[in-house]
């Protein structure tokens, strides 16, 4: 029996939208992050969570973040003149630490694996995303399908009033509020990450009973649209061989040499 494991000693970071969700406090105690990471882990690897930064030796606690960090931002003024330069010095300077770190996490990480859905806006994913890419690794890309069933639950409720339904209709038009159902990332990632690294869903279902996962909001989406295409069966077939891609040209598939994973026992 082979005991190969690509994933032993492998140094992967976990990117994705922290600053716009819908709740701070539930994307870190119950988001994919944990989920990930366990698995991650039974397999040997190191995980970098920028939800639970490592420690710096010599700094203290640096780039430490929590639910609060973002708390920084009601300092920021657009005013011209020294007052608001000071204000968004502030800012910056409050926010350096976290964003030096997270750099450095990914600039240490063997390959990255970034959750994107189109619905939430995150500046820093984005950085991550293209710094990792730059250096020739690997992004795996999850982009889930986005739909708002309590939209059309308050359509639905509203019929009768013409008037709400129009306020209903500019609320869509403001935000915007735009479905993606079928999860399509933005034509600008699909050069950057590569045909073979993109995924529509985690596929936690067939986990649950192995980690004795608590349930969270995504496992019902998850029901409801099981990913045609999901993550952790790949990092299971990952740890036993790595990926090839498809070459256009040839019309065949053939080695992937973004995937540099370190043998340092060797």
């Amino acid at each position: 029996m082979s005991t190969t494991n690509h994933l032993q000693g492998a140094r992967v970071y976990l990117s994705g939208p922290m600053d716009f969700v819908a709740s701070r406090a539930d994307e870190k105690k119950l988001g994919w992050r944990n989920r990930v990471g366990d698995f991650l882990r039974s397999f040997g690897s190191v995980v970098f969570d920028p939800w639970f930064k490592p420690a710096v030796r010599g700094l203290h606690e640096y780039g430490l973040e929590d639910i609060h960090t973002i708390d920084t931002r009601e300092q920021w003024s657009f005013t011209p003149g020294q007052a608001g330069d000071e204000a968004r010095a502030r800012c910056a300077e409050s926010f350096w630490q976290t964003l030096h770190i997270d750099l450095r996490m990914v600039d240490t990480s063997d390959f990255t694996i970034a959750y994107v859905p189109t619905n939430i806006y995150s500046v820093g994913t984005v950085h991550e995303i293209v710094l990792a890419r730059q250096q020739l690794k690997p992004v795996l890309f999850v982009s889930p399908p986005v739909t708002f069933p309590a939209l059309e639950k308050l359509r639905a409720h509203l019929r009768d009033d013409a008037a709400a339904l129009a306020l209903v209709d500019e609320l869509v038009r403001q935000v915007p509020v735009k479905a993606n159902p079928r999860g399509i990332p933005s034509l600008w990632y699909m050069p950057l990450i590569g045909g073979g690294n993109f995924f529509d869903g985690f596929g936690f279902a067939g986990y649950v009973e192995r980690f004795g996962w608590k349930s969270i909001p995504m496992d019902e989406q998850e029901r409801l649209r099981p990913p045609e295409n999901p993550l952790l069966p790949f990092l299971e077939k990952l740890a036993r061989e790595l990926p090839r891609k498809w070459d256009d040209k040839r019309g065949r598939y053939v080695p992937d040499d973004d995937w540099l994973l370190w043998d340092l026992e060797s």
